[in-house]
């Protein structure tokens, strides 16, 4: 009887193990903290009072969804004006001073340019990307 239970112990003991010790995975497909209320990093203090929470950029109109409240580019939200509004970032004029409220800012961004290649007329992409 005691070597059963030891045998039973001993099982137990390995299958329940590696569940106590596993780490939770993260879902790649949930959105980042400071959009679900929380931060990247708990000791950082809110960079602004205002949460975006949609933009919409098209053709004819910019406009964003702050605190539930949709307002066009250039109209007023509050005491403030919507500046500028961007993928990564909204612009408010108040009178004392302007906000920008950052959409991602545990998200880095950075442009990479493919190697200046030449073209039929013997001119460089690069050249004309700059003139543009």
């Amino acid at each position: 009887m005691a070597v059963y239970l030891t045998v039973t112990l001993a099982a137990m003991a390995v299958l329940v193990a590696p569940r106590a010790l596993a780490q939770g995975l993260s879902d790649p497909t949930r959105p980042p903290r400071e959009i679900l209320g929380g931060s990247a990093d708990a000791h950082e203090p809110a960079a602004s009072s205002s949460a975006a929470q949609v933009v919409i950029i098209s053709k004819d109109r910019r406009q964003v969804t702050i605190n539930g409240r949709t307002v066009n580019l250039g109209e007023r939200y509050g005491n403030a004006t919507v500046v500028r509004i961007t993928d990564e970032e909204i612009v408010l004029q108040r009178p004392e001073a302007t906000e920008t409220i950052k959409l991602y800012s545990s998200v880095q961004r950075k442009k990479h340019w493919p190697a200046a290649q030449t073209d039929a007329a013997g001119g460089q992409e690069e050249e004309n990307r700059e003139a543009n």
